[in-house]
């Protein structure tokens, strides 16, 4: 399914289904701290109802799963609700391929909804409702998200000026560490009770940065294929040269924890 923002890149089109395949392998790279931060909030774990929004491959039901929380999965695309269904075989997980605006559970379905890397995707005056129908009163809203350091990392802000270079309009470049942006319409509703940031190193090969780049918004969701299979063969190039076998990215960590008012 196409996505136009015109606050995302330009209002260029992309689509995650067609990199739901690259997604699915690349970019399960969560380290432990990662979940071991949410469960040191008391979340996502010991029987609690979990929704999870923008589920993608399911990458976080995946990895907290054996936390004992019961997952359900939503995402508008198809193909990558496909991966997530693969990839949890045998873990009893729920996906449903929606948009997160238009979920149907009954009132006070949910202990917790969890949206990790995806939260400035959504319609927030829509979604907003529909959280407040189905969140229990005193229920979570877990807001995550992870992302590399250019100005920090040298292989990273190699690999970004790249992407910038087959499309200037993304604008995923030249993040730096800050607390993650909740809209104001949430403030009526919603108290922040917690929130960190806190940097962490992410391990790579070659080939799974190149996967990990290829897989995201600017490359693999919105660039043709002839572009993504140029893009490629450069950043294979480029890190034969300047990156040594296995390195880590440095990355920075953002969590922000709102109750129900």
């Amino acid at each position: 399914m196409k996505i136009t923002d015109k606050n995302i890149d330009g209002g260029k089109a992309f689509d995650w289904d067609l990199a739901a395949s690259d997604y699915g392998k690349y970019r399960d790279i969560y380290p432990q701290q990662f979940y071991d931060r949410i469960l040191a909030r008391g979340l996502c774990k010991d029987g609690q109802a979990v929704l999870d929004l923008g589920t993608g491959t399911g990458v976080l039901p995946r990895n907290m799963y054996l936390s004992g929380a019961k997952w359900t999965g939503v995402d508008s695309s198809e193909k990558q609700i496909e991966q997530a269904k693969a990839l949890s075989n045998g873990m009893d997980i729920e996906y449903i391929c929606a948009a997160a605006e238009d979920i149907a559970f009954a009132e006070n379905s949910f202990d917790t909804i969890t949206a990790c890397q995806c939260f400035w995707y959504f319609d927030h005056e829509k979604l907003l409702p529909e959280i407040l129908k189905v969140l229990k009163p005193g229920g979570r809203l877990l807001v995550l998200y992870m992302a590399w350091l250019s100005f920090e990392d040298k292989i990273a802000g190699e690999s970004e000026k790249l992407v910038l270079k087959y499309n200037p309009k993304w604008t995923g470049a030249g993040e730096t560490m800050r607390q993650i942006d909740i809209p104001a319409c949430y403030n009526g509703h919603f108290e922040k009770v917690y929130h960190e940031e806190y940097k962490l190193p992410v391990r790579f090969t070659r080939e799974s940065w190149n996967g990990r780049m290829k897989a995201c918004r600017g490359i693999g969701a919105s660039l043709s294929e002839t572009d993504v299979e140029l893009w490629e063969r450069e950043h294979i190039k480029m890190l034969s040269e300047t990156a040594p076998e296995e390195f880590d990215i440095l990355h920075y960590a953002a969590l922000a924890e709102l109750k129900k008012r």
